[in-house]
């Protein structure tokens, strides 16, 4: 029987890349993302794969459209074993003096309510199955704060940290596990979002999407009984 995973911010970047990878290693794979174009996208790229991917258009950082898609990957009898929460966006004005609210909470919706929200809504059947796997994809500015990524972002991906590591902390017994990735530099659209966007040379030495996601699914293949708590990945040469 497959077993099923939903990623988020799975239109572009690590999101695309680990639903493209699960799914051709056999999963069924629920991918969430604002816009449907970019999943459909996803879609194609997953090849003969592709009957196994469930387009879902979703803004996680809505909690009604979660629990609404929640409750359509459950009309398919899918029951969800993993959860990757890849979905994070940045604004190009990120310094304290030049944040507008508007910005700020844009950010801290689609990367760390986002993530709340999935996991209040996908943790109840795990929690009946005793069996789970949370990937929370933070960023090392997460854990070693730099003035690349600007403090709403630094803020939201550091609320996911407390997230995985209060869902090991309450639902280990339960025999779900959750691991955070802080990643550095990935060639991805979001460097677009940066207020200076780095040039060819610079993103020839940054990792890629594909890196992070192999990563992910080394976490997620590791026997339940077994949990990576914490990881961080960096280019091997650093910008």
């Amino acid at each position: 029987m497959s077993k099923t995973a939903v990623v988020t911010g799975a239109g572009s970047g690590v999101g695309q890349a680990t639903a493209v990878m699960l799914a051709q290693q056999g999963w069924n794979v629920a991918i969430l993302g604002r816009r449907k174009d970019a999943l459909d996208e996803t879609l194609a790229q997953s090849g003969e794969a592709a009957e196994r991917v469930l387009v879902c258009p979703c803004d996680v950082g809505q909690q009604s459209q979660v629990q609404a898609t929640a409750a359509i990957i459950a009309e398919k009898d899918w029951s969800v074993d993993v959860v990757v929460n890849a979905a994070g966006t940045n604004f190009k004005q990120r310094y304290l003096p030049d944040i507008s609210l508007e910005d700020y909470h844009a950010t801290l919706d689609a990367n760390m309510n986002g993530a709340y929200y999935c996991s209040q809504a996908f943790l109840p059947p795990m929690r009946e199955r005793k069996s789970g796997t949370f990937v929370f994809v933070s960023s090392d500015s997460a854990y070693e704060p730099n003035l690349k990524a600007g403090v709403a972002y630094i803020m939201s991906k550091m609320g996911m940290v407390g997230l995985s590591r209060s869902i090991n902390c309450e639902e280990g017994p339960n025999n779900i596990r959750s691991c955070v990735i802080y990643p550095g530099e990935i060639d991805t659209p979001l460097l677009a979002k940066r207020p200076v966007v780095p040039d060819e040379a610079r993103r020839q030495f940054m990792m890629t999407a594909e890196d992070v996601a192999s990563t992910i699914l080394h976490v997620i293949n590791l026997p339940q009984r077994a949990v990576l708590e914490t990881i961080i990945m960096r280019p091997t040469i650093r910008g």
